[in-house]
């Protein structure tokens, strides 16, 4: 049984990090390390994840708040593990998450999958539709938007070797993507909801404006796109995003 890296930034999650160790503690695939690095929480985060008490979890605390960019490539760095996940310390998976995805890695003969999810509110009540999980996203694909979540995402570093987070405000999930995916033919989607999105009132996600902006900046500042270009993904990427949270 390989061993699987959890990469999690940690930021105030004193309300939910318990949970968030419960669903991967219940994971049916056991042989995992869980990397937290607590970007300067100021409220309980680090004394409840010391209280779990638990080997395989390595907690990691910052001296000075860099974001979630930074926290994950400082979790990657001391990553030992063939496969790699993700999952924010708000954010919850299903029992056999891992053992699914890692089965579909070994049996397929890949090297990226990910899988639906249930999006619920922050009381884990139903808020929208199961996202549903687009089977082969490409490198051409994955420029329109970015339909692979982090939290739902297993890639195998043994063929991929090790990625980072770049340095892209709001946007480093995306910005990840497409550089993994210039690097492999496409990731694989199992369409089964095996993971728990919570959409929280306060996130900077929700500042649809604002993230458009850093969108728009992913294109041009960071592929080095021209204007037209740039404006192009843009349109496409918000078109896909209405669709996405049903407004369209």
């Amino acid at each position: 049984m390989e061993l699987v890296s959890i990469v999690t930034p940690c930021y105030n999650s004193e309300k939910y990090i318990a949970e968030t160790y419960q669903s991967i503690k219940a994971q049916t695939y056991s042989n995992w390390e869980w990397l937290i690095v607590d970007d300067c929480s100021t409220d309980r985060s680090v004394e409840i994840i010391k209280s779990f008490q638990d080997h395989r979890i390595h907690l990691s605390s910052q001296t000075v708040n860099q974001g979630a960019a930074k926290a994950r490539n400082i979790a990657l760095s001391k990553a030992n593990g063939r496969y790699i996940t993700f999952i924010d310390s708000d954010d919850l998976w299903l029992p056999d998450f891992l053992e699914k995805t890692i089965n579909y890695l070994q049996s397929n003969d890949e090297q990226l999958v990910y899988t639906s999810y249930k999006r619920v509110d922050e009381n884990l009540q139903p808020l929208l539709a199961d996202f549903i999980a687009i089977d082969k996203i490409d490198s051409n694909r994955i420029l329109y938007n970015c339909p692979i979540p982090m939290l739902t995402s297993v890639y195998d570093s043994k063929t991929i070797g090790k990625i980072t987070v770049p340095d892209v405000e709001l946007r480093e999930d995306h910005a990840m993507w497409i550089d993994l995916l210039a690097k492999i033919n496409y990731a694989r989607a199992i369409e089964e909801p095996l993971a728990i999105y919570r959409i929280r009132d306060n996130s900077v996600s929700r500042d649809k404006f604002k993230i458009a902006k850093k969108q728009y900046d992913v294109y041009r500042k960071y592929l080095k796109m021209n204007f037209f270009k740039s404006s192009y993904y843009t349109f496409f990427w918000a078109l896909n995003g209405l669709k996405k949270y049903g407004k369209l």
